[in-house]
């Protein structure tokens, strides 16, 4: 049997089939495993939100084992719910200041870095997915979900223990002086202080407003816009025919474009910051933007997009724990992430979509929900 025939097949024919019974009757037949799947679902939203992973570890296993979707379909609208839930914490988010400086909590550097790649990335993961086999994208997300959460867990402990070293140390700043009675008598030190020139409370709209850059955000939605025509229009041609492929590959230069000037970006300035001796970099972290990083960070944003492409993770699982990793500090890592996963799923809904792979009620209900 040749590619182009399982890939043909597969794409067009072996969806309807699995759907057949959730479409057959109605649609949204009420009964317990809905209801336990959408409560299931709001709380792996809340969850996954917080943690700027999209809460795909959740999705796909509850749409798998309670609902009885296949794995492919279960993926199909974990990235239909993971829109819902990272548009909502988005704009959650953006009025929400930063924890330390008086700039965006939304990194838009380390945005226009992986949303490129990530896009890119998950359009190989949605035609991968139409031709992999139900066991292997099963075990792939075991392995996945096992990796990224150790993981996590063991950075969680490591930045527990850097916390509680910080509280022991201030805990040291209290001079004990002990009289001749041999009794204590602590002196406290009031790490609390006021301000010479009180420090102005901003309003909603002034957060808004600062956490808003619109050049950054209009040149990730014309690169969200050129990803979606591509997929447009390669859906209208012949499946693995010549203009197929060349509209594939019209991609990268798409997405290698726009990495390639946000590294070169990112690269100059910390060789400036190199050479004034200036070693803070994005959001307290002393991040070396040499080229071998780089190229790293751009290996994990493909990975990350080939990942929520095909198990329906939403890049998540992968972008946030890098974030922690390259010394990130958490709410900006999670507000990035979600950031970022907004436009990537929403392009694999429309991918999907096109491809006529998830029943839309039950997408519309649990999007819903995840708001």
């Amino acid at each position: 049997m040749s590619f182009k025939y399982v890939f043909r097949t597969q794409e067009f024919d072996l969806p309807v089939l699995c759907m057949k019974k959730y479409l057959s009757k109605g649609d949204l037949e009420p009964s317990w495993r809905l209801v336990l799947a959408t409560v299931i679902g709001f709380l792996g939203s809340a969850c996954g939100t917080v943690g700027g992973v999209g809460g795909g570890g959740i999705f796909v296993p509850m749409l798998n084992l309670l609902l009885g979707f296949d794995t492919k379909s279960a993926a199909a609208l974990s990235k239909c719910m993971i829109m819902g839930a990272s548009a909502s914490s988005v704009w959650y988010n953006v009025r929400v200041p930063h924890p330390t400086k008086e700039v965006p909590i939304l990194d838009y550097d380390l945005a226009l870095l992986f949303q490129p790649m990530l896009m890119l990335g998950i359009t190989v993961g949605v035609a991968l997915s139409v031709v992999f086999p139900y066991w292997l994208i099963t075990v792939l997300i075991i392995i996945l979900f096992i990796g990224t959460s150790s993981r996590s867990f063991f950075k969680g402990i490591e930045m527990w223990r850097e916390e509680t070293i910080f509280k022991r140390e201030k805990t040291k700043q209290r001079a004990t002086l002990v009289d001749s009675h041999g009794e204590d008598k602590t002196v406290r030190i009031d790490t609390k202080y006021e301000p010479l020139i009180p420090k102005e409370e901003k309003s909603t709209i002034q957060i808004l407003c600062l956490n808003l850059r619109w050049k950054r955000i209009l040149v990730l939605i014309v690169v969200w816009v050129a990803f979606l025509l591509v997929q447009v229009i390669k859906n209208d041609v012949e499946a693995c025919g010549p203009w197929y492929w060349v509209l594939f590959g019209l991609q990268f230069p798409i997405a290698l474009l726009v990495f390639g000037y946000e590294a070169v970006k990112l690269y100059k300035e910390h060789k400036r910051r190199m050479s004034t001796g200036n070693l803070e970099c994005i959001c307290e972290a002393s991040i070396e933007w040499t080229a071998m990083n780089l190229a790293f960070c751009s290996l994990c944003g493909i990975v990350g997009g080939i990942v929520g492409g095909l198990l329906g993770s939403g890049g998540g699982f992968v972008l946030g724990p890098l974030l922690l990793e390259i010394g990130v500090i958490p709410q900006v890592a999670s507000a990035t992430a979600t950031f970022v996963m907004m436009f990537s799923s929403s392009l694999s809904v429309v991918e999907f979509y096109l491809l006529k792979r998830f029943p839309i009620p039950y997408g519309n209900l649990h999007q819903l929900l995840k708001l």
